[in-house]
């Protein structure tokens, strides 16, 4: 039985490693898949999901108006998917989450979802948020914040390295607008830009 997987984790962690390796794993036996990644991630190639430490793929570009439903269902007609594999999952809409879960449920396609889980003010992504939900399998991937502890966090800073509380809950960055903290060092940032 095909499973709808959210993996889920802080800035830096390797999402997007993860996902090309799994991605990787597939097409070594054979196997299709289809790769979404979101339109408005401008940090790389158009149509490419790419990780920090340079491996890439060429993905089909996702906004919150794409069916992702009828566009897995196309590709799949044409030659059967082993899996499905979405990047930068949190800006998914909770409809594209159903889509996907369909895919699944009616189709026997694995899709495997990779994002963050929580903004820079702590606050869930929509479309996180309906993968916590609904998700058939969670999976966390670590990260550590300076400290030593899990980094759980996404602090959003300006470009002198102080905290950022408030502003729109997207905004694309990498390590030059983010840093991947625990729990305790995010809330002493914050509470220090505040």
């Amino acid at each position: 039985m095909a499973k709808l997987y959210f993996y889920y984790a802080s800035m830096n962690a390797g999402k997007s490693t993860n996902l090309l390796q799994a991605d990787f794993n597939y097409r070594e036996r054979g196997m299709r898949t289809l790769l979404f990644t979101a339109a408005l991630d401008t940090r790389s190639a158009a149509g490419t999901i790419t990780s920090r430490i340079g491996l890439s793929a060429p993905a089909t570009r996702f906004d919150a108006d794409t069916d992702l439903g009828a566009v897995t269902l196309a590709a799949h007609r044409d030659a059967a998917l082993a899996c499905v594999l979405v990047d930068e999952a949190q800006f998914l809409t909770g409809p594209q989450i159903d889509q996907l879960a369909a895919i699944a449920d009616d189709n026997g396609v694995p899709v495997l979802c990779y994002g963050l889980r929580t903004d820079f003010r702590g606050a869930l992504f929509p479309g996180s948020a309906r993968l916590l939900a609904i998700a058939d399998t969670l999976v966390e991937i670590k990260s550590v914040c300076a400290c030593g502890r899990k980094a759980t966090m996404n602090l959003r800073v300006d470009a002198d390295g102080r905290a950022i509380a408030d502003g729109a809950q997207t905004e694309i960055g990498g390590n030059e607008r983010y840093v991947a903290l625990c729990r305790r060092h995010f809330r002493a940032a914050l509470a220090e830009a505040r």
